[in-house]
């Protein structure tokens, strides 16, 4: 794997300065590569265990799908109004003592799941989500540019979408996970305070397992030397503003195409146990589900690990572009089909999502120079849109049915092929 981490960096030293402006050499470059790909893997997997709390709560206490989607509208609403801090964050603590902080607020998140699961409360568990949240959007304005800049401008997209796989890494192990310790007991719905209870305690040990490890790798990225990266470092120091960053088109763009894409995907992840329940569908029990649905994000780390290759010999937009169209196609062909097309469909969706993400963010902050911290603050603040669309689906579900609401991804989708086309244009400009 190191051979391959190489590819990213040039052969000697790659575009990085230390404290004192000096090169740093490849060798530690690598090792800050490392290092922060981890917590590509921590996000993915605490965002991807959302989709085993959907169904569970619901179950545990008896909600409909527009109020158990709140459990993302509350972790992703955290991006929105955390992110504006967050950039001031990073503005004074620097990158990597703000992903400190961001491991220690994300650690306090998981611990609060120990009292929401002792009263058996809705409302805690909701809070517990949002201060978690909090940590990660931390986590993410601070991770997604170092990555970035960590080298030569144009490998960005190939070096984020690296770094990407293991956050899709992440959440594909994350469902088994759930599934083996959270869902064990079913998903029959209780309605007993003393059911409640007892059902909603098989979130207490996974959850303390994860705040272990969030402290741990917090005072373990405190000790590591990451170096300074002075081109995004210095952002702060210099003029600029949100404001004058909003003036830039292709940003905005890209602002929307980010909220969409996240919303589909989360809300494709958080109905997809319930889809494959669907007698339309397969039937499928909440825990059998659980384990398809890491084929779901498995697909998004194969392309994403595919996509680092591709993309050093394809051009950004117009691979996302051709992915867009793709993952539309298949939310149309599961919208209009039963059984197994139907749900072999709409896990193939998470293939073509995997260089979504890096590919809009890495297009959209593209020469954005001393304005790049300011963007990369809009950009995760776009993630709400996986608050916003998952509510927007479990509406139309409760309406018309789960399997009749597939139609609004492959919307979002189509919105995302138009923006491949339009960065394409652009640069042929």
């Amino acid at each position: 794997m190191s051979k391959f981490m190489k590819s990213y960096s040039s052969t000697r030293r790659v575009t990085v300065a230390d404290r004192e402006g000096a090169a740093v050499p490849t060798a530690q470059a690598l090792s800050a590569m490392v290092i922060v790909t981890s917590l590509f893997f921590v996000w993915g997997f605490l965002t991807c265990l959302n989709d085993i709390l959907v169904p569970h709560l619901k179950a545990v206490f008896s909600l409909n799908y527009a109020t158990a989607s709140l459990v993302q509208f509350v972790f992703f609403g955290a991006y929105f109004l955390m992110s504006l801090p967050a950039g001031k964050i990073v503005g004074w603590l620097g990158y990597q003592q703000s992903m400190v902080v961001g491991l220690s607020t994300a650690a306090a998140g998981t611990l609060l799941f120990y009292p929401a699961a002792s009263f058996a409360s809705y409302p805690i568990f909701l809070e517990a989500l949002f201060v978690l949240a909090s940590g990660i959007t931390l986590l993410q304005i601070a991770a997604n540019p170092f990555v970035s800049s960590l080298g030569k401008p144009e490998t960005a997209s190939s070096r984020l979408n690296l770094t990407q796989a293991f956050n899709s890494l992440g959440t594909t192990v994350a469902p088994s996970f759930g599934g083996w310790l959270i869902l064990a007991g079913g998903a029959e719905a209780g309605t007993a305070i003393t059911d409640r209870v007892t059902r909603a305690a098989s979130i207490k040990v996974p959850y303390l397992i994860i705040t272990g490890v969030l402290l741990l790798m917090a005072w373990l990225l405190r000790k590591f030397p990451l170096p300074k990266l002075a081109a995004i470092e210095g952002d702060q120091k210099r003029h600029g503003s949100f404001i004058e960053v909003l003036c830039v088109p292709n940003l905005l763009l890209g602002c929307i195409g980010i909220f969409l894409y996240v919303g589909a995907e989360v809300a494709i992840g958080s109905y997809l146990i319930n889809f494959m329940g669907e007698p339309t569908v397969a039937r499928l029990s909440p825990k059998i589900a659980a384990g398809y649905v890491s084929y779901y994000w498995g697909g998004a780390m194969l392309g994403r690990f595919l996509g680092s290759f591709l993309l050093r010999r394809v051009d950004a937009a117009w691979l996302l572009r051709f992915n867009a169209l793709f993952a539309a196609s298949l939310c149309i062909l599961a919208y209009a089909s039963h059984g197994a097309v139907a749900m072999w469909a709409i896990l193939l969706v998470g293939l073509f999502n995997s260089i979504m993400f890096p590919n809009i963010f890495t297009l959209s902050i593209q020469g954005l120079g001393h304005l790049t911290s300011y963007g990369s603050s809009l950009l995760i603040m776009a993630i709400v849109g996986g608050a916003i669309v998952p509510v927007l689906m479990g509406r139309v579900a409760d309406a018309i049915g789960l399997h009749q609401s597939f139609f609004i991804p492959a919307i979002s989708y189509l919105y995302i092929a138009y923006y491949g086309f339009h960065s394409l244009k652009a640069k042929r400009a």
